[in-house]
């Protein structure tokens, strides 16, 4: 994407977000793509959206979540509004809003997160159940060189193709049926 297309998609994205949420404790709006972090998938890009909760809170796990949860309650129908109309982008946007105040190390932070773009769908879609990997450089590297050719459209598909290429193989059936032979002889201990 141009540099120019960026920079307009950046700066609606964060007018959009301080338009639809005066006086909301906005501390700033961040703007990462593919490559700032390892969460982002190649044609994707990450409006994250952090919340200013009061220093004073810093050691108050509970009471930064109240505030966090009042700006969440407070706002969700403009937060909704805004996630539909990045939806109307030609371009995968996911929306991020995190509680951004001072905490201790090894705190969490607390995150509201709304998948973004077409052929997006939170959740998945149905029939489709949605697994948490922790995955390594290279195999980060290998779905998204998935994604560059065009084989998938985002991580979770790639998986689902490489899934799919495994099921095709003869052995695979063959590993199958050892694996029922096995479950039957635990059975009869």
């Amino acid at each position: 994407m141009e540099a120019e297309e960026l920079a307009r998609i950046r700066q609606r994205i964060e007018d959009e977000v301080r338009g639809r949420m005066p006086g909301a404790p906005i501390k700033r709006v961040e703007f990462l793509q593919y490559g700032d972090e390892p969460e982002i998938e190649p044609g994707q890009f990450l409006a994250r959206v952090v919340i200013d909760t009061p220093d004073d809170t810093r050691d108050d796990e509970a009471e930064r979540e109240r505030v966090f949860e009042r700006f969440h309650d407070e706002n969700r129908e403009p937060i909704h509004e805004l996630r539909r109309d990045l939806d109307k982008l030609r371009t995968n946007v996911v929306l991020m809003f995190v509680e951004g105040g001072e905490r201790r190390e090894g705190q969490p932070r607390h995150v509201i997160k709304l998948g973004g773009g077409p052929g997006a769908p939170l959740g998945g879609g149905p029939g489709l159940t949605p697994v948490m990997a922790r995955l390594g450089a290279d195999d980060l590297d290998t779905l998204d060189t998935l994604i560059t050719a065009g084989i998938a459209s985002s991580r979770a598909e790639g998986v689902r193709w490489a899934l799919a290429r495994i099921r095709e193989r003869p052995a695979y059936e063959q590993i199958r049926e050892h694996a029922r032979q096995i479950e039957d002889l635990r059975s009869q201990f």
